[in-house]
């Protein structure tokens, strides 16, 4: 018998391991008609230099364009582009006014406020990114227009992108407003991911599917709610959109107290679901709707939200979104809090020394006789982000895919035509962006061709040697920072999103046992519990890939977070049962206490910041 070969190590299992799903057509249309007819303008309009600062933002906003509604698009591409804008003009005159020392303390002070920043959420992380990134460019790749100038022309890359995203349909979108079709499809989603956890109801898969259901429902809350002109929605096909994904709410609750029973149901009992996925998608009205059975409180909820569906989509009254209750204050706590604290320091060590390092091989001459030092320190700022991969991982994949795309491009730069050639190389790199975002890899190899065709435009020799060599003193220097020990705890910011989601577990707990009427509160903090509760558990994953030696801080953290999941799932069957009853049953009042006990004995993994979780009685 043949000996089983050997399970590969987390973190290279993590690198090898990429993305699936259908070619993004739409994304790899704009992404061919953003950065390359931006710079083939700007060199015949004589003005190479503007045009390759405006395909760099471009680029960078190609890699943020991701599925979803146009409406999160606005947020999603246009706030990083902002701190790209501002990153870019205080990079550029700091690097122009600023002596070495200087410039350093400077780029190490922008790498501390744009750390905290990025410990936000994923917007806030994309900000910081494009503040850095475009800082070491402005910085370190000298132009000679003002740096006002380089800072308009960045805004008008990502502009160009972010008008595409909102102008150009998607294909599919011939249904209804072509407009909201980023929101039928999330919607839709939702509807289907339903219907999927009743038919595992009772199976081994129906945790997985519960979990596929917060995605979607995460994943529809972010497209129906991005920022807006006016309070509510000012068309009748978005507010009936809006009530569609209301009347999914409770649903999705009493499916999901279904799978917390583990009692196998009638397959009918999907098949509204699935009727009312097919509906949202098609734009069309429901139709008949088959009744479940209603023997048990869930099941009795599961009928009356398929009767509040049905009406819900033939009046199109608008519904309530139960958006995030985002706070300013809040989101400084998070920036100022240990996990915030924890990357802040290692992203202003990471861009600080990289950038003196890259002015000492500047003056060294390492780069030869041009002024471009900007390479080291923005490879530095994509390693050191932990949403980009375990660092073993990412520092690998950055690795591999610098030094292929870097050859490739050697190769294509000495038999293409100047400038039209490196102009169709740039033009084809940006379309190969959304679909080479499935791996780290990939997307490093796109985007180095993609970059050094631009510089090469913009007057730079060729230098793909020494960007090589370049990126693995970036991937050395990372490594190292990423294992110096800091102050504080290690794997802050995993313990930090564990709490953040006990808190938001505490309240919806709160709120139920209270017996309140109000179940949009109760939507709202059932949202925001599976919510938290799917970043943690994000990041715990993340942090169990890394190498051995920073995996051991989060040692236990999986398990608490799984408790925590089942006492929300708890909590949202008891929300069911009294909903029909109006108490609690023994069996509900004892796995909320076995659960409590649990999660209080797992406690020092939450660290100190964790909240006190009452006791069920």
């Amino acid at each position: 018998m043949p000996r089983a070969l050997p399970a590969a190590p987390p973190w290279l299992a993590h690198a090898l391991k990429a993305q699936r799903g259908p070619v993004p057509w739409s994304a790899v249309a704009r992404g061919a008609f953003a950065a390359g007819p931006l710079l083939l303008g700007a060199v015949l309009g004589g003005h190479a230099s503007l045009g390759v600062v405006a395909a760099v933002a471009a680029m960078l906003a190609g890699v943020n364009d991701r599925p979803g509604s146009r409406r999160a698009a606005v947020e999603r591409l246009g706030v990083p582009a902002l701190a790209g804008a501002a990153g870019l003009l205080v990079g550029t005159y700091a690097g122009r006014n600023l002596g070495a020392v200087p410039l350093t303390l400077l780029l190490t002070g922008l790498g501390l406020v744009a750390g905290g920043i990025s410990a936000v959420g994923p917007v806030a992380s994309g900000a910081g990114t494009q503040l850095l990134v475009a800082a070491a460019i402005g910085a370190g790749m000298p132009l000679p227009e003002p740096g006002r100038l380089c800072a308009l022309a960045y805004l008008a890359g990502a502009g160009w992108l972010l008008a595409l995203r909102l102008a150009l349909p998607t294909p599919g979108a011939l249904t209804g407003d072509y407009r909201f079709d980023g929101e039928r499809a999330a919607v839709a989603d939702v509807y289907d991911a339903v219907a999927d956890l009743l038919q595992a109801v009772g199976t081994d898969a129906a945790t997985r599917r519960r979990a596929a259901l917060t995605t979607a429902l995460d994943h529809a809350q972010d497209a129906l709610a991005g920022p807006r002109l006016r309070r509510y929605a000012s068309s009748a096909a978005e507010r009936r959109l809006h009530a569609q994904y209301a009347a999914a709410l409770p649903l999705a609750e009493a499916a999901t107290a279904l799978a917390w029973a583990g009692e196998t149901v009638s397959g009918r009992a999907a098949e509204g679901p699935r009727r009312l996925a097919a509906a949202v998608r098609g734009n069309r009205p429901t139709g008949p709707l088959p009744a479940p059975s209603r023997s048990a409180p869930a099941l009795r909820a599961l009928d009356d939200a398929l009767l509040h569906a049905a009406d819900a989509f033939d009046r199109g009254k608008s519904g309530e979104l139960h958006p995030r209750r985002r706070r300013t204050r809040g989101a400084l706590r998070t920036a100022l809090g240990t996990g915030g604290r924890e990357y802040a320091l290692r992203v202003a060590l990471c861009f600080g020394a990289s950038a003196a390092i890259a002015q000492a091989l500047h003056h060294a001459r390492w780069y030869g006789q041009h002024q471009h030092w900007y390479w080291l320190p923005a490879t530095a700022v994509f390693l050191v982000k932990p949403d980009l991969g375990p660092l073993a991982s990412r520092v690998l994949c950055r690795a591999a895919g610098t030094v292929l795309g870097a050859l490739v491009f050697a190769g294509l730069a000495a038999v293409l035509p100047r400038p039209a050639g490196l102009v169709v190389l740039v033009a084809v790199s940006g379309a190969l962006i959304p679909v080479a975002t499935r791996h780290f890899a990939a997307q490093t190899a796109v985007v180095t061709v993609l970059v050094l065709a631009l510089v090469m435009v913009g007057g730079e020799p060729q230098a793909a040697v020494s960007r090589i060599g370049e990126t693995l003193l970036a991937c050395a220097l990372v490594l190292v920072v990423g294992h110096l020990p800091m102050p504080g705890e290690r794997g802050a910011g995993v313990r930090a999103r564990l709490a953040t989601a006990g808190g938001a577990a505490h309240a919806y707990l709160t709120h139920v046992l209270a017996g309140s009427a109000d179940r949009a509160e109760r939507w709202a903090l059932r949202r925001e519990a599976y919510r938290t509760l799917a970043a943690a558990r994000t990041a715990i994953a993340l942090a169990a890939a890394e190498l051995p030696a920073l995996a051991r801080h989060t040692e236990g953290t999986d398990a608490v977070a799984a408790v925590l999941e089942r006492l929300v799932d708890t909590t949202t069957a008891c929300a069911v049962h009294l909903d029909d009853t109006g108490r609690l049953s023994p069996r509900h009042i004892e796995r909320l206490d076995e659960l409590l006990a649990e999660l209080e004995g797992g406690r020092p993994r939450l660290g100190p910041t964790a909240p006190e979780l009452p006791l069920a009685g």
